[in-house]
């Protein structure tokens, strides 16, 4: 079962078995930092019975692209524990993620590791092609080393994917 609700809702067992599930999804890489990226809008959590399997979010970002600030519904902390993976539910969970997306964004994005890709280029997620930079506390600096690993979901707004994109400041990583 999908439950969709924002984290202010979520309550601090869903949430914590939420945290506990990315730790143990990425295995020593997913910390504090990484989880408060995730809260502030829209949780996916993909329950088996009362065990929490699986996980995503959707939370507001701006991005700047052709000179015009987006708002964007940012995929966060997408993860399906190893024991339940391959029954859909990292489907389930990001199609409604996706649904948010479309109803309330000009577009989607996310940033993805090399296992990743296949799964979000099948739900129709585009690499963005162009460069890549973010807007920090000294101005302007680009994030080659994201290169490739930032996909967006096209919604109302055409996009340009060899333009440039710019995301907001956030500390941690940036995309």
């Amino acid at each position: 079962m999908i439950e969709l609700v924002h984290t202010s809702a979520a309550g601090s067992v869903a949430l914590g078995a939420a945290y506990r599930l990315l730790e143990d999804v990425f295995r020593g890489d997913f910390g504090a930092e990484d989880w408060e990226h995730s809260l502030g809008g829209m949780h996916a959590f993909a329950w088996e019975g009362a065990t929490l399997v699986g996980h995503g979010s959707v939370v507001q970002r701006r991005l700047v692209h052709n000179g015009r600030a987006l708002r964007c519904g940012y995929v966060e902390g997408v993860g399906v524990h190893p024991d339940h993976r391959r029954r859909g539910y990292g489907g389930e969970v990001m199609a409604a993620l996706e649904s948010v997306i479309r109803a309330g964004y000009d577009l989607g994005a996310l940033g993805t590791t090399d296992e990743g890709e296949p799964f979000y280029r099948s739900r129709g997620w585009l690499t963005w092609a162009g460069p890549l930079a973010a807007l920090t506390p000294d101005g302007i600096r680009d994030t080659p080393d994201e290169q490739g690993a930032v996909y967006v979901f096209p919604g109302v707004m055409p996009l340009d994917l060899s333009a440039p994109l710019i995301c907001d400041w956030r500390d941690g990583d940036v995309w």
